[in-house]
Order: structure tokens, then sequence, then C-alpha cells
């Protein structure tokens, strides 16, 4: 069983360190979104890849249409696929989605998470009562309509726009690896996604979190970072990036890197936790 999840979700480990450092993508995107952040990486640690079962590289027949209605099963997953390593305790570094499954990973199994490193993350899209998610119900009904009557033209339009910046080659990769998905899987993933509300089991995540938060997302409003800042359990640090996008690992990922490395070998700075920077 674990070892079919293995092969299914193309999980590698590379790398010589010691420590192991878990690097889970967001939607629309596979493990490759990674490639320009790994070099940096892999002499200090044993660096865990995988591709979430939704992903385009991976075998459709594996995605259970029942089975991933909510963002736990993508955690069973993620806890899964560590126990099958062997894995004892990791930092965890996850993108948008990834980071919410981290989340939940988390609170689950807190042994296995000696850090957290949210990119992107949001527990709620949608706008409610007192909280800043980003998006009305009604724009994101559209979306969907928007997905269901001409993916090819939906993709086209999404990929500029998540990426934010000025950068061509970023494009063209997260357009890659949207267009690789199965239309139906995109959209149905894309239905659970903004359907989650993960604000109620924040406080519960006693590991420290370092959220990294572009200074403009058109996914995931500025504000929502201080939201996790001050609702997740642990010791909490916000670091605000100068650039545009959802996905600075494909735009700007030079200047990630020098952020994640940060991130992942410094502790919390128990001063100004509650800060942003």
């Amino acid at each position: 069983m674990v070892e079919t999840l293995l092969n299914a979700l193309n999980v590698r480990v590379i790398g010589t360190g010691q420590t192991y450092l878990v690097l889970s993508h967001g939607f629309g995107t596979d493990q490759s979104a990674w490639n320009r952040i790994l070099p940096y990486f892999l002499s200090q640690y044993k660096v865990i890849l995988y591709d979430l079962v939704c992903a385009g590289s991976v075998n459709p027949d594996y995605f259970d249409f029942l089975r991933y209605t909510c963002l736990d099963a993508y955690a069973d997953d993620l806890v899964n696929i560590l126990d099958g390593l062997g894995v004892e305790s990791c930092c965890f570094v996850g993108h948008s989605v990834s980071a919410m499954i981290g989340i939940l990973a988390a609170v689950r199994r807190p042994e296995l998470f000696e850090k957290l490193v949210l990119i992107g993350a949001s527990p709620r899209f949608l706008n409610d009562e007192g909280y800043h998610g980003g998006f009305e119900e009604g724009d994101i009904e559209k979306v969907f309509v928007a997905m269901k009557e001409n993916y090819e033209a939906w993709v086209c339009g999404f990929a500029p726009l998540a990426i934010g910046a000025d950068v061509p080659v970023a494009v063209q990769e997260f357009s890659r690896t949207l267009f690789n998905m199965r239309p139906d899987i995109s959209l149905f993933v894309s239905q659970t996604v903004f359907s989650s509300d993960l604000r109620d089991i924040l406080g519960l995540v006693k590991a420290p979190c370092w959220i990294i938060q572009t200074a403009k997302d058109a996914s995931v409003p500025t504000s929502v970072a201080a939201y996790l800042r001050d609702n997740l359990g642990g010791r909490n640090q916000v670091v605000m990036l100068n650039v545009e996008g959802h996905m600075p690992h494909l735009s700007a990922p030079v200047l990630l890197a020098q952020h994640l490395n940060r991130a992942i070998s410094s502790p919390i700075d128990t001063q100004s936790s509650k800060k942003s920077h």
C-alpha cells in the first residue's frame, strides 16, 4: 500500500544532508515547480519531493473523487509518505494549498514537523464576516463556469494572473503544468480548495511557522499572512517579499531561496514574531 503510494506520487529523496526537508507544491503545478529552488538546498538537506495526487504528472486513475473531497485526504498522503520513508521529523515547505495540507498533517502528527514554512498560504480563500480572504462566492462561481466551458482559455487567462510578475518563462511553466491536469480533476480540486475553511484548527498547530507572502498576490491578500501569524498556535513569523504574484518559486526563485534558507535554518524571532517584515 505504502509502496504503491510512493510510486504513484513520484516520491523522490535527493540531497546529501542529514535533515529532511519536504517541498510540497500547490494547485496547478507538480514537483518540477521547485526545480529552480532545489540547487540551493541539496548539499544541506535530504529533500523529499512528491506530486499531489491531482497533479498532471500523476496517473489520473489514482485520483479518487470520493476520497479527495476535502484536504484531509491529502494530509493523509503526506503523513503516509513520511511514515513510508521512515522519517521521524522534518521541516516542511508548502506552497498555497500544500501549506494548508501541512497544517492539517502537523495537527494530526505534531512530532513529525519541526517547522512549517508556508508560502502564499490561506486558511480560507472566500471572504467572511470579519475576514478578508480575497474572493466573493459569486466571483468564484464564474471561475468554475469558465473552467467548465473552455479549460484552455481559462488556463491562458489564469496563468499570467497567478504569476503576477512579468516573467514569461514562469507563465509558460505554470501553463504547462496546468494543461497537464485533466480538466475535470482541475475543476474538482479548485472547488475543494475554495470550499475549505481551516480557520478553526490553526490554534492547534504548535510547530513554529514561517509565513512567506508576496507584496501583491492576486490569490491571497497580505492581511491573510497577518491572520495566520496571529492565529496559528505556535511561534510564528511573517516575511513579506517585495515581489508580485502567487508563485515566487517560479517568478523569483533566487529571492525566495534566500528567504527559505533563512526560514529553515533560523529560529523564530520571538521579539518580532507578531510583526511583518
